[in-house]
């Protein structure tokens, strides 16, 4: 399996292991967990941010009070 060799101050490396073993996991399991969840997080973002994207205008017009002055026409 593939592996990573991170390089760590002694402080960063300290407040890793305090977090470690915070969680009850290994620092191994904790950096792996960690960097595993962190990817998914972004790509949860990613997703949100284009679904959010694509039904922007279908918001405005059910929400109208809710549009920024910005984007509001003159009536």
């Amino acid at each position: 399996m593939p592996a990573l060799n991170i390089e760590y101050t002694e402080l960063e490396l300290a407040a890793i292991r305090e977090a470690a073993a915070a969680d009850g996991k290994s620092v191994k399991a904790y950096v792996h967990d960690l960097s595993v969840r962190e990817q998914k997080r972004r790509t949860f973002v990613s997703h949100a941010v284009a679904f959010w994207n694509e039904h922007l205008e279908e918001f405005d017009a059910a929400f109208p009070e809710d549009t920024p002055a910005a984007k509001r026409t003159a009536a």
